[in-house]
């Protein structure tokens, strides 16, 4: 076609404009982020993964009806959720994303399961959105099991609901509170015919949170729901919709798994061959107690950063301490070390107390562990 004369230029002009127009264009195709649009997954049990290191799961088991979740580089939302379940009975799905291995489909590059014992931190960070117009909770699942299993369901697992909307409650019944990770719960027990179950139930919705899954593990140690020789096998974050559920979005997950060897500063380690004097003074309504660990190993293994788990009796609550730390103030307690008082050397003694209040018959705590190995009380 012959140019008009309001247009017309050489053929080397034209060919010029052109070479020079597919230059800008390779430059801005070189340099100019590519958009993707989200990936939707409506299969009940598609996965994809994100960030090459998290798995993204649909997972819709508990109905037939129709779930989909649109896939973002950091997370999910529920674009879809139809049907409802009765709240008195299991959820409908439990769309999640993870670190570890569920059913053989292990996340990319995870370092789980790994052992307790092994783990010196496991810090997480996790963002949520919520509605109001349906029935649900947000559950931040940790799995643990007697063996370093990658299929089928594990032994115990631990449930922190961030948050609860309808007429729905975790398996079991409410045993008690505690302080956990510098927040307060509700904490349930029960089972579900496949699997112990161990929840947390925060008082009012936590949006954002950050914290150590290693504080919750090791609620469940000393709770006897769990041993320091098990495996953490999965990290989880999603929601359990009974009814409705779009609109719900997990905006951010992270997780890592820190190991330590033994000895690490600031970690537990060593051998814990131990023994425990727990001394107290109890009168009406209150009480104090004095307690004793002393490593009884008959080598030279010190015990670098110590944690004591036990139970207080029924009707006993912590209000303040000295030289430890306590996480929970009645019920599950644990105690770690402070500064000063970290390393225990072979047939040496880190001593520390407590005062309390106290209703009904005063009782001692029947065991302790010493990072997560049983100690002989005296």
């Amino acid at each position: 076609m012959r140019p008009s004369p309001h247009h017309a230029r050489s053929a080397r002009g034209l060919l010029g404009a052109l070479l020079t127009s597919l230059v800008s264009l390779a430059a801005l195709l070189t340099t100019a982020p590519v958009a993707q649009a989200d990936t939707t997954i409506c299969q009940p049990f598609g996965t994809t993964t994100i960030q090459g290191r998290y798995v993204v799961q649909n997972n819709r088991w508990g109905t037939s009806a129709t779930q989909c979740i649109a896939v973002t580089d950091s997370g999910f939302r529920i674009t879809q959720a139809d049907g409802s379940v009765p709240t008195n009975g299991a959820p409908k799905s439990y769309p999640s994303v993870y670190n570890g291995c569920h059913y053989t489909n292990c996340s990319p590059g995870t370092n789980l399961p790994a052992q307790l014992s092994t783990i010196s931190t496991a810090p997480t960070s996790i963002s949520y959105n919520y509605v109001n117009d349906a029935a649900y909770n947000a559950s931040y699942d940790i799995w643990l099991d007697p063996t370093p299993r990658t299929d089928g369901v594990n032994r115990t697992e631990i449930m922190i609901w961030f948050n609860k909307v309808g007429s729905i409650q975790p398996i079991g019944s409410q045993v008690g509170t505690a302080t956990v990770a510098g927040r307060a719960w509700q904490v349930w027990s029960g089972s579900n015919g496949s699997n112990d179950v161990l929840s947390f139930v925060a008082s009012s919705a936590i949006t954002n949170w950050t914290f150590d899954v290693m504080d919750f593990a090791r609620q469940a140690v000393s709770r006897g729901l769990a041993q320091n020789n098990w495996y953490l096998t999965s990290i989880q974050a999603g929601f359990e919709p009974w009814q409705n559920g779009t609109g719900l979005a997990v905006n951010s997950f992270s997780s890592t798994v820190n190991k330590g060897s033994s000895g690490d500063p600031g970690s537990p380690g060593g051998s814990t061959a131990c023994k425990v004097a727990y001394g107290a003074n109890s009168w009406q309504g209150g009480f104090t107690s004095d307690v004793t660990i002393t490593n009884t190993n008959t080598g030279s293994s010190p015990v670098s950063g110590w944690k004591l788990a036990f139970t207080l009796p029924s009707g006993q609550h912590i209000t303040n301490a000295w030289n430890a730390n306590l996480s929970g103030s009645s019920g599950a307690v644990t105690a770690s070390n402070v500064t000063h008082n970290g390393e225990v050397a072979a047939g040496g003694q880190a001593t520390f107390g407590f005062q309390g209040t106290s209703s009904g018959t005063f009782a001692k705590p029947s065991g302790f562990s010493l990072n997560g190995t049983a100690c002989t009380s005296v």
